[in-house]
């Protein structure tokens, strides 16, 4: 199931760097420590997860992060 991947994840994460390509935010939120955002193939922000969903620096991340995308 979906949870037990995700906890496998998040132990996992301890030892090893991960890069996932998802377009689910709250599971990028929930299992990742640092977050990238690409827009048409180009990186338009990165950073400490926590901060990035705090305070979005471009409005297409912001419009990511809530669901405004698309």
């Amino acid at each position: 199931s979906t949870g037990k991947i995700e906890r496998r994840m998040e132990r996992l994460k301890e030892e090893y760097t991960q890069i996932r390509d998802t377009h689910n935010m709250r599971q990028a939120a929930r299992l990742s420590d640092h977050i990238a955002f690409f827009l048409l193939g180009e990186l338009i922000e990165v950073g400490e997860t926590k901060h990035v969903y705090e305070m979005p620096e471009m409005k297409s991340t912001e419009d990511y992060i809530t669901g405004r995308f698309g």
